[in-house]
């Protein structure tokens, strides 16, 4: 089954939240066939940092990226999550 990798964005709910634990809160949460490739911070204002994630997921998903952005956002530390790309991995 190929894959996709989603490129997005979260936004932390706060300041205060350690990006590093929020990330690996995620890869907690994601079901079996997704899989963070890669991550990154991103300044946003004020001391605000957004997390930067590529997420491989199975590209016949029903709803595309619909479930994986509503899981994410189920985390209280998240206030929102935008979807920057999404590409076929072959």
């Amino acid at each position: 089954m190929a894959q996709v990798a989603v490129i997005m964005r979260v936004l932390p709910s706060s300041v205060d939240i350690d990006l590093e634990e929020l990330k690996g809160k995620i890869a907690e949460k994601l079901p079996e066939g997704y899989e963070i490739k890669s991550s990154g911070v991103e300044p946003i204002a004020f001391g605000l940092k957004a997390l930067k994630l590529v997420v491989a997921m199975p590209e016949e998903t029903e709803g595309g990226t619909e479930a994986l952005e509503s899981l994410i956002k189920e985390l209280p530390e998240v206030d929102e999550v935008e979807i920057e790309a999404v590409h076929r991995l072959s």
